[in-house]
């Protein structure tokens, strides 16, 4: 089978971690578009796309923000599959009609996330119900978008989403260590916290934490089966009117 087309809009301010974390996490021919540089793809002509986390926030008034979402939302319509990351995951919460806020708080670290008992998510399929995975936001989706599904959850937020094709995580599966400190050390933390989190961002955890990977392969194989579904409703004789790849 041809490797998926997945475009990759790249929140990050051009940060060099993001571009080489997805790259090594997604098995699949990326198109990368710098999304704060007003970058989008002109068209949609993609298997499905992925939004990256960012240090900006969903609410601000930034330009680059406007065209981002237009183009996000016209591709939702088009029935493009979408998974997003932190920001990301905020960003479509956002175009789909949710609602996102300052926590008054800051979530970072290792932190320990559960899977909702009454879910049973495409995404988190081979997750542990209770898993880790490394956290770094200060915003939440406070207010899902209408018919969305909670996934799984923490005592901070809401840590993931679906809405038919579109999937979220506010959790960041693609961190690596160097990522997780780089991180951390531009953080304005208390000297106290700072140290404190650093001991955390050790080998052990990182190996725990590799389990939460397995969403960027969920996501793909839910894409490709998306693909197929969409094919085979085009194909002569076939009842178009058949839902596909909307349910788990």
């Amino acid at each position: 089978m041809s490797q998926l087309r997945i475009a990759v809009l790249n929140a990050s301010h051009q940060g060099e971690n993001t571009t080489r974390n997805f790259r090594r996490e997604l098995d699949a021919s990326l198109s990368e578009f710098d999304a704060t540089e007003g970058a989008v793809p002109d068209g949609f002509d993609y298997d499905g796309a992925v939004v990256t986390g960012s240090r900006s926030s969903v609410y601000w008034d930034d330009d680059w923000m406007q065209s981002t979402k237009e183009w996000v939302a016209d591709a939702i319509d088009r029935g493009v599959p979408f998974f997003g990351v932190c920001w990301g995951h905020q960003l479509l919460a956002d175009v789909l009609g949710g609602t996102v806020e300052d926590m008054g708080a800051y979530e970072v670290g290792y932190s320990e996330i559960e899977q909702l008992e009454q879910v049973d998510s495409r995404l988190f399929e081979g997750i542990s119900d209770c898993f880790t995975a490394f956290t770094s936001h200060s915003d939440e989706v406070v207010e899902l978008p209408p018919g969305a599904e909670p996934l799984a959850e923490n005592h901070y937020s809401n840590h993931g989403f679906r809405k038919d094709r579109v999937f979220g995580v506010q959790f960041h599966p693609e961190y690596d260590i160097r990522t997780a400190r780089e991180l951390v050390h531009r953080k304005e933390l208390s000297d106290d916290r700072l140290e404190s989190v650093l001991e955390e961002i050790t080998e052990e955890n990182y190996r725990r934490a590799c389990e939460a990977k397995q969403v960027f392969d969920n996501f793909l194989a839910f894409v490709r089966e998306v693909k197929t579904a969409d094919v085979t409703a085009d194909a002569p004789g076939t009842d178009a009117s058949t839902s596909v790849g909307c349910s788990d």
